[in-house]
């Protein structure tokens, strides 16, 4: 149980936010979506895709505005999720999430990476409740892969049952 506020799992979660995994994202280059050591997963930097295409390009504070770079964060959550998932055999058998790391391509003048980085913490929250908690650092880049307005990695807790 990842809540005892309310008792219900993260795929049950995930389903009342009316929200579904995607499929795990192809690597870009020579590495691996997600890799599982010692009980947890770690993912590569997962961009804001679906079904293979960034949902928006540009800088923050530029070319994409703030409403669709939080945006832009919780669907790079989604496919961290999914690259994890697929590691930990399935959704419910991560336990906890430990790290987030947004990078987010910032106009030079552009200093709310912060808020940015809150589209993934709150949906984290919204999936995991407390044990969605977690340590974060929000980066402002100056470009990211494919032009994309933010990349997510991701470190989560898995059970042993999963290894």
């Amino acid at each position: 149980m990842n809540d005892e506020l309310d008792g219900l799992t993260p795929s049950q979660r995930l389903a009342e936010l009316g929200l579904v995994l995607p499929a795990v994202a192809r690597p870009l280059a020579a590495y691996v979506p997600a890799v599982a050591s010692a009980g947890q997963v770690f993912t590569s930097g997962q961009l804001p895709t679906v079904n293979g295409t960034l949902i928006a390009t540009g800088k923050v504070g530029a070319e994409v505005g703030l409403e669709v770079a939080i945006e832009a964060a919780r669907v790079a959550a989604l496919n961290a999720l999914a690259a994890a998932a697929a590691q930990a055999g399935g959704l419910d058998n991560i336990r906890r999430v430990v790290r987030v790391v947004v990078f987010v391509a910032s106009d030079p003048s552009f200093t709310a990476q912060p808020q940015v980085a809150n589209g993934a913490s709150e949906l984290f929250g919204q999936i995991f409740g407390v044990l969605g908690v977690h340590v974060r650092s929000a980066v402002g880049v100056s470009v990211l892969p494919l032009d994309a307005p933010v990349e997510l990695e991701l470190v989560v807790e898995a059970s042993a049952a999963a290894f």
